[in-house]
């Protein structure tokens, strides 16, 4: 079938007219181009549901509508009472392997390839199941053995880099074979976000945002690159924009968790009022609260005295009360107006930050861990593997190793920019998982 601009993306899916693998491919790039497009396949998707009596064929066209529109458990009912074809049972499987089911996604694409689907896309589908499921060699076993024209595809090239970054031995290769699959095909979403993906790790903001936007302009939406640039317009305080990506996965997948979840935080941080002059004067008084009190002009029993309490600095007297300046050895009336003349001539006054005065924390007690989990408190904090959000909120935190973390309270954590509850909690699950917990806890 011939498809031509002018085509309306309903007419496809509602007329009688043939529907495969090039349709299907004429839908997304549609909407990829026109993302204002995508109402039309969601009303099109209700018509096709609404009707009362469905063709095999019709089931088909609204299975891979469904899956298009991320209602994988509709699409793998809807898709198996169609007609028992080739590409109702590719998209059966691609849905399972959206849902995580990895095993039944091979048997789906198995079947598919018998039925007559293409069978390099099958066993690329198949390879990328056993990489889900940790079976690296099981997957390198299927690109390795895959010869002719697919090897010069973009979703060859993809999964072979895919494969190989799984086993973190060559990240240059993986590198060169995701560079290679997007001169291929300029929009291949894996392809454009594990590019972006060895750019973010590296610290190339600038390059890693360009190219998640890429990757995240394909339809569907690559979840993976829409929340990972949500996180980096976060990083850069644009917070509309992040929320806009997450509402773009909402629009695909309803139920998201992640993506509801940063959602809202994106929200909640646009809709608090920073005010920066107050943070200017914060940063003003901060700078003025360490001048050492050496540099002033006092009597020398005022100075011994502030020596021998601890106090060297305009800070360490707005932590301290009078009363407590009055109750030392030889510290009169005298030292104490001495000291108030000193303080105003800096807009500053004894005292007035003693009820922020931190108490001192008491050493963790690590002796109920056994020798196995005291190991891991030296151990990197890569070995985690924490989410892209958590891993730049602990190196915001300057946080390298699992000890570190562990002294750190769940208070402290939530202090660092753009960690929420929803870190907080994967941190607490892998702690656990090791044996571990946060300060307090």
């Amino acid at each position: 079938m011939s498809l031509v601009p002018e085509v309306e993306l309903k007419d496809i899916l509602l007329s009688n007219s043939t529907f495969g693998p090039s349709e299907i491919i004429f839908i997304s790039n549609r909407i990829s181009n026109d993302f204002s497009q995508f109402p039309n396949l969601t009303e099109a998707t209700q018509q096709l549901e609404q009707q009362t009596e469905r063709s095999p064929a019709t089931s088909v066209k609204l299975g891979v509508c469904q899956y298009l529109t991320g209602h994988y458990t509709n699409a793998i009912e809807t898709l198996g009472n169609a007609d028992g074809g080739a590409l109702a049972l590719f998209y059966q499987g691609k849905c399972h392997y959206a849902l995580g089911a990895y095993d039944t996604a091979i048997q789906s694409y198995n079947t598919a390839q018998a039925a007559g689907y293409n069978g390099d896309l099958c066993q690329l589908a198949v390879a990328a199941c056993k990489r889900q499921q940790k079976d690296i060699e099981g997957a390198m076993a299927i690109v390795d053995n895959m010869f002719g024209p697919i090897e010069q595809t973009a979703e060859y090239l993809y999964q072979r880099g895919a494969t190989i970054a799984a086993t973190c031995s060559n990240p240059l290769e993986v590198v060169k074979l995701y560079e290679r699959a997007v001169e291929a095909e300029d929009n291949h979403p894996g392809a454009l976000f594990g590019l972006a993906l060895e750019n973010d790790r590296r610290g190339n903001d600038e390059k890693a945002i360009e190219l998640y936007q890429r990757a995240a302009a394909v339809f569907p939406a690559h979840v993976g690159a829409l929340l990972n640039l949500g996180l980096l317009y976060e990083d850069h305080d644009q917070y509309e924009h992040a929320a806009s990506c997450y509402d773009r996965i909402l629009d695909s997948y309803p139920t998201h968790p992640q993506a509801a979840l940063y959602r809202a935080d994106s929200i909640a941080s646009m809709d608090e009022h920073y005010d920066h002059q107050t943070e200017k004067m914060r940063q003003q008084i901060a700078g003025v609260m360490s001048i050492p009190i050496a540099q002033f002009e006092l009597s020398v029993r005022s100075r011994n005295c502030l020596k021998k309490m601890g106090l060297f600095t305009l800070g360490d007297l707005c932590k301290v009360s009078e009363m407590e300046l009055l109750n030392s050895k030889n510290f009169g009336e005298t030292s104490l107006y001495e000291i108030r003349e000193m303080m105003s001539n800096k807009g500053l006054m004894i005292g007035q930050f003693a009820h922020q005065k931190e108490a001192e924390e008491e050493p963790i007690d690590l002796s109920h861990l056994t020798p196995e989990e005291q190991v891991l408190l030296d151990r990197p904090m890569s070995d985690l593997n924490l989410s892209v959000r958590a891993r730049k909120c602990m190196t915001r935190l300057g946080l390298t190793t699992i000890g570190e973390l562990i002294r750190k309270s769940a208070d402290d954590l939530l202090e660092c920019k753009n960690f929420g509850v929803t870190s907080l909690t994967e941190v607490r699950e892998k702690l656990t998982q090791a044996g571990l917990s946060l300060r307090g806890e």
